[in-house]
């Protein structure tokens, strides 16, 4: 099939594999267990059937899907932050504050660790590239579609096989943010450490089929325009579309600075885009017609689709090629999140240790809806105030890091600066917040204890 009639069956098709995904989820004992996405079974499942296993699928369909992460991920950056009613900088930093200086080491500590280990070992063992070793926090922090969305980077930058690491990366970064999210929540509620759950109460059975019960069905969205005039979705889109539009005229500007940008993303400026709308239309009285939920809605949707048709289309080809370098920088990855999460969130925490520190943990290694999800399974109600942290510290921090514009730059940094001045200034990064999270009384040498603040 050619044309849109080729696009919209390939579409069906990914559509199909979800769906696959999602039941599997519900049936299978092993899924439920370790919280594995719908998303991320369905795209294992296509890309069982691909040209690199059974190869029984059409190529065609996987030339589609292979361009859709790319597309989706600037939907899903656009919508961060329309409807949301964005306080002031005094606000967000009495009640975010540490949630950012703990984000920032986390998010920076990625960089400071694959650039050391690519200098030091990958380099003269692997003759990889000094770039190799944004692969690590595009993939982790910043997901699939910010691994689709660096394509065109990493072709500019003379190592294509990039963006396929990247997203190989991105689908570690799941793996490690449910399974082992999961598994250390599980210890945490036998020590006591939760502040809502204890042996008793447990993760609910209802999160791990995924299926909610008819008594407990909820509304998602709500109507905020008229349907006579316009469906509500669709205006929402709408609204998505112009701030994407103007991410692309923003882009248009970007890559006139210097030759080296001209394959910077779209992805941040859509983001940038969807601030400014959202900025715009409060004094205009439009955004009382946003309705915040919807656009979380149309993110969810991106992202499914975007997981599946990445992890789908991933180049099996490229990534064993770089096998042994991908996965001792996966290891350096996954060990420097542990730490993180076991050693340095109740030491940079002074309450709620394990809410915030697993919630910032799930973010870190699989994006924000894996964050919020374990934030979901300790904090279910939301009765700390980890999710309002949270929110504030995103603000902050998502222009930059976890698919910001630091991500975004990161291979341009490395190889204008070189990998050594690279990591001087990671490590300064990381200090600058070690020490203003210690001046404002939230770090501390000594781990808290496990009281708890509500």
């Amino acid at each position: 099939m050619e044309g849109l009639t080729g696009v919209f069956f390939s579409l069906c098709i990914l559509l199909l594999f979800l769906l696959a995904g999602k039941v599997l989820r519900a049936k299978v004992k092993l899924f439920q267990t370790i919280f594995l996405p719908a998303s991320i079974i369905g795209g294992f499942l296509a890309l069982f059937f691909g040209p690199y296993l059974l190869d029984v699928l059409p190529g065609f369909l996987f030339e589609t899907w292979s361009q859709i992460p790319g597309l989706l991920i600037n939907i899903v950056f656009a919508t961060l932050f329309l409807g949301v009613l964005i306080p002031g900088i005094k606000t967000m930093w009495a009640q975010g504050g540490s949630q950012l200086c703990f984000g920032m080491v986390a998010g920076t500590g990625q960089y400071l660790i694959a650039l050391l280990i690519t200098v030091l070992l990958l380099i003269p063992l692997f003759n990889v590239p000094p770039i190799f070793a944004t692969i690590l926090e595009i993939g982790f922090a910043g997901g699939h579609g910010t691994a689709a969305g660096m394509q065109q980077v990493f072709v500019e930058m003379g190592f294509p096989a990039g963006s396929a690491l990247a997203q190989m990366s991105a689908t570690v970064g799941i793996l490690v943010a449910v399974i082992g999210g999961v598994f250390y929540i599980n210890i945490a509620i036998r020590r006591g450490y939760c502040v809502n759950l204890d042996m008793n109460k447990g993760i609910p059975d209802y999160k791990k089929v995924g299926l909610i019960k008819k008594e407990d069905h909820f509304t998602s969205s709500k109507a905020t325009v008229a349907s006579e005039s316009i469906e509500p979705l669709a205006f929402h889109f709408s609204i998505v579309g112009v701030a994407i539009l103007i991410g692309w005229v923003m882009l248009a500007g970007v890559r006139q600075i210097h030759p080296i940008l001209g394959g910077f993303p779209l992805f941040p400026l859509a983001m940038m885009g969807g601030m400014i709308v959202q900025a715009v239309s409060v004094p205009l009285k439009v955004s009382q017609y946003f309705d915040r939920m919807t656009f979380e809605r149309i993110l969810g949707l991106s992202l499914d689709v975007l997981v599946v048709a990445a992890i789908a289309s991933i180049r099996l080809d490229l990534f064993l090629e770089h096998l042994w370098p991908f996965l001792i920088l996966m290891a350096a990855g996954i060990a420097w999140l542990f730490f993180c999460l076991t050693i340095l969130a109740p030491r940079m925490f002074p309450y709620n240790w394990l809410e915030r520190g697993v919630t910032e943990y799930g973010m870190q290694s699989g994006v924000t809806a894996m964050g919020l999800l374990l934030l979901r399974l300790v904090d279910p109600q939301y009765k700390t105030d980890t999710a309002q942290a949270f929110g504030f510290k995103q603000m902050l921090y998502e222009p930059f890091l976890g698919g910001g514009f630091i991500t975004a730059t990161a291979p341009f940094i490395v190889a204008s600066l070189g990998i050594w001045y690279s990591i001087y200034a990671a490590a300064g990064i990381m200090l600058l917040f070690i020490i203003i999270s210690w001046l404002n009384g939230w770090a501390s040498l000594k781990a808290t204890s496990k009281k708890v603040k509500r």
